[in-house]
């Protein structure tokens, strides 16, 4: 089973955004065989934001559709609002592909403990 997820860059190399800071999300497809697809790039206010202008949920609704997030990293707020939609959110930042890896490796763990 595939997997959307949101990745929080701000140059689509590296995992290096804060959540309420990002400006952008990038949106990737992760399949089954762990290579993943380049959906989409998404502009987004950040909620963090001085000038104000975006709350956290309206973050949220620029990403509903995804299974999870990746961040540098995420207030614990932010973070709950986020489970409670549906949207898990993953500390991991580092090189978007390695950040991709790891998560796919997550997921085949936890695919494999649900199977046995």
């Amino acid at each position: 089973m595939s997997h959307k997820l949101a990745i929080a860059t701000s140059d689509g190399k590296f995992v290096n955004q804060h959540f309420g800071r990002a400006n952008q999300f990038l949106i990737v497809e992760l399949k089954d065989d762990g290579s993943y697809e380049v959906l989409e790039l998404r502009e987004n206010t950040p909620s963090c934001n001085p000038s104000g202008g975006s709350t956290t949920e309206d973050t949220i609704k620029v990403i509903s559709d995804v299974d999870g997030v990746l961040v540098s990293q995420v207030g614990r707020g932010a973070g709950d609002k986020l489970i409670a939609h549906g949207i898990q959110p993953v500390i991991i930042p580092m090189l978007i592909e390695d950040a991709l890896n790891k998560v796919y490796e997550l997921i085949r763990e936890e695919s494999e403990e649900e199977d046995s």
